[in-house]
């Protein structure tokens, strides 16, 4: 919870001008089990719940995406 304790605010929100908190420690680019990647302070962002379910759903295939 550390990194969210230093970066309090979703990233993707705050593209829109609105202000959330996050809850949520996203992988950038999705680490697939690569430990590396995993822990790669550079590939976290910030994400709010909603952001992030978005966000795993359009790489994951929801939505109706193959």
């Amino acid at each position: 919870m550390q990194y969210l304790a230093e970066h309090p605010l979703c990233v993707e929100c705050q593209k829109q001008n609105r202000l959330t908190a996050a809850n949520v420690v996203d992988h950038i680019e999705p680490h697939r089990g690569d430990y590396e990647l995993f822990w790669n302070p550079k590939n976290h962002q910030a994400l709010c719940g909603s952001c992030h379910s978005v966000k795993t759903a359009r790489l994951d295939g929801g939505f109706g995406n193959g």
